[in-house]
């Protein structure tokens, strides 16, 4: 767990202030966020599954 958390440790304010264009900041905005908008759908689609499991059942 403790090296996880060292890999996750970015610092996205510093990346912005040096960025050398606006292409950039798009990128690293895009790439901070996109992994929590996966495990929202990952969560997302699990809840659905056992949702319509329950309704059938199972």
């Amino acid at each position: 767990m403790y090296i996880i958390s060292l890999l996750q440790k970015v610092d996205v304010a510093e990346k912005l202030k040096t960025a050398p264009d606006s292409g950039y900041q798009i990128g690293v905005l895009i790439g901070s966020f996109l992994p929590f908008v996966v495990l929202v759908g990952i969560a997302y689609w699990m809840y659905n599954r056992a949702k319509k499991r329950d309704k059938n059942g199972y």
